[in-house]
Order: structure tokens, then sequence, then C-alpha cells
């Protein structure tokens, strides 16, 4: 099966065009359900439905998440549909698999003095103190994760030519390799231009490339180090959070002020527009939560 499970993976990353980790992921799990079938004598071109029930019940009795068993049900509905295209399987077992409903938990969202302040808090200094390039990244990390909502890995991808300074917009190549264009405001535009001007010549080495963000050592800024700048500023800001809550709060900002749904999804990259109405449960909450507070009959 090694042979099956190396063809799998690279239909996934050349044809489905899934990220690493979607592809580790997917293979994993379907490496998993092979082991179970064959602990039961079980060979894979006699995967059954039964079995792959089986397999599912087993994960969910060892205390798997909801959305942990909702994946493995969507691998094992990828790789049997493509099982049967390559002669593997003559029928598709997993038709009639269904995943659990994952329960959808509210995101954190900060209020906009919040975000404000956190951005400010990650170039903040004592008036005798030098603007380091440091700061001046820092800032452009925490301005373009709310001005634009991207995730993390997107930031850390960009590349010089993927700015257009004239039209204020960035390129983003998101999941599955798709690629969208995002605007960015005035800060956020002040903020990167300090970065390119003052900032990155003093941390650019040869091993730079064309990264936009950088590294203290001149290579492109991984995204752990984005995540702890982050944090650093939110709580220095008096709060707690990491880049995807930034994400979360410019969705919500967004729509607060009246931005089209459809139009924040394209924003956000999302492939589904349910994904983009969680968020709208974030602004009825926030409704809510008001109206209770000052209405006298709440």
């Amino acid at each position: 099966m090694t042979d099956v499970l190396a063809d799998f993976a690279d239909y996934l990353s050349f044809e489905k065009g899934h990220s690493k980790h979607t592809v580790r992921a997917y293979t994993g799990d379907v490496r998993g359900l092979i082991s179970f079938a064959g602990a039961r004598g079980v060979a894979v071109e006699d995967l059954d439905l039964p079995l792959l029930r089986a397999w599912l019940a087993e994960h969910a009795r060892r205390g798997a998440a909801r959305t942990t068993v909702a994946r493995q049900v969507s691998s094992a509905k990828t790789f049997c549909a493509w099982a049967v295209r390559q002669g593997v399987l003559a029928v598709d077992p997993a038709q009639r698999l269904q995943a659990p409903k994952a329960h959808r938990t509210l995101p954190a969202v900060l209020a906009p003095e919040q975000a404000a302040a956190a951005v400010d808090a990650a170039a903040s200094r004592n008036d005798d103190e030098p603007v380091t390039p440091v700061a001046l990244r820092d800032r452009v990390i925490l301005e373009l994760l709310y001005s634009c909502g991207i995730r993390v890995g997107e930031l850390c991808g960009l590349d010089l030519g993927d700015l257009d300074g004239d039209r204020r917009v960035i390129r983003v190549i998101g999941k599955g390799d798709k690629q969208r264009t995002v605007p960015y405001g005035g800060p956020a535009a002040k903020a990167v231009d300090d970065w390119l001007r003052r900032g990155r010549p003093e941390l650019a080495t040869s091993a730079s490339g064309e990264a936009l963000l950088l590294g203290v050592k001149g290579g492109r800024l991984d995204q752990r180090m984005a995540r702890t700048v982050v944090h650093r500023a939110t709580e220095a800001a008096g709060l707690s959070v990491g880049p995807h809550a930034l994400r979360h709060s410019a969705a919500t900002h967004l729509l607060e002020g009246g931005a089209d749904l459809r139009v924040v999804q394209e924003l956000l990259g999302h492939s589904s527009l349910a994904t983009t109405q969680l968020y709208t449960h974030v602004s009825v909450e926030r409704l809510r939560a008001v109206h209770q507070q000052a209405h006298p009959r709440a």
C-alpha cells in the first residue's frame, strides 16, 4: 500500500492543490484506515461502509474531537472516490458516510479600539529611543493582518512583487495556491512604506531574496516569529490573542461597517460562504450584548 499512499499524496498535492499540512493529515488518516482494516483481515479493495463506520466509531470512542472525526470522514471520502477512479476499489463505500456536525464556536473578536491599541503597541517605544528596523517590521505585521484580514502564513509568504503601492493592494496566495487581491488601508500603507525605506534595507542580506518581511538574520520571516510578535503586541495592549483574532476582527468590523458578505468572503479567501457567515453570528452576539446592557426592558 506504500505506492497507493504515495500516489494518493501526489493527487492531493498536484491535482487538488492541497497544502502540505492537509496532504500529511489526509494521508495519515488513510494510513490509519488501512491499518485498521488490515488488523481485521480486510484488504483495501474490500473496504465497505460498515468498516468505515467502525473505524470512525473507534476514534470517537477514544475521545477524538468532532472536528478530527469530520476531517477523517473527508479523508476517507476523498480517498475512496480517488481509489475508484484508479481501479483500486470497484465501488465507493464512502458515498453514504456522513460527518458529525462540528460545534462552531464564536471566534475571539477585538473591539476596534482594542485592535488599534495592539497595532500601536507593536512599535511602541520611549521618545528618546530610535525606531528600530524590527519595530518597523512588527508594525507592518500587525497592520497587514488587521487591515487585510489575511492568514499569518499568507503574510509570511508575501514577496515584494506582491505589493501594488499605487493601488494599495496585495496579491495573496491562499489555501490551495489560490490567488486573490486584497486592499489595505492608509495606516498600513504608511507602515509598509516606512519598513521598505528604513527597515528592510537594514536587515536584508543575500538570503533575503524577494521576501517582504524578514527575520533579524535577513531570511524570510517565519510564522512562529510573526505569532510571537502578535502575542507580545496584544499582551502589551492588555489582551492575549494571536494572529487569527486579528483576522476575525477584520471580518467582523467589515460586516458591522456594512460590507457585503460575499465581498468579505472574497477578501478572506473562504471557499464556502458558510465559513464567512460565522462572523454574522459574532455581530449578532455583540448586538444582543449591547441591547441587554443598554435597553431598559432587556
